[in-house]
């Protein structure tokens, strides 16, 4: 498949975007180091995009089942995609399984 940013790849069970992969991995790794999920200002300020654009990234990555959140609750994203699927990782030689 192709690697442009925007087209669907397929990791293990799951089909996301390479955008929203890096999303995906932002998230789990901020979660990992912080001990809680980032804000969406957190998001807006590491892909330095504008706060709509990280909401309704956000918005599509629960629709599409990657990640759950509390409605009302700050800091609410759990990840729902086992971080061994998250290409980012690998390229970024973490080991999942151990703590950071």
């Amino acid at each position: 498949m192709s690697h442009k940013s925007g087209t669907a790849r397929r990791i293990g069970p799951h089909r996301f975007t390479e955008k929203q992969g890096h999303y995906l991995a932002f998230i789990c790794v901020y979660t990992r180091m912080f001990g809680q999920a980032p804000a969406e200002a957190d998001m807006q300020r590491h892909f330095r995009v504008t706060p709509p654009s990280v909401h309704q990234m956000v918005l599509g990555l629960e629709r599409d089942g990657f990640i759950r959140r509390q409605p009302g609750v700050a800091r609410s994203i759990d990840i729902l995609v086992p971080p061994q699927d998250l290409p980012i990782l690998d390229w970024l030689n973490l080991n999942p399984s151990k703590p950071l």
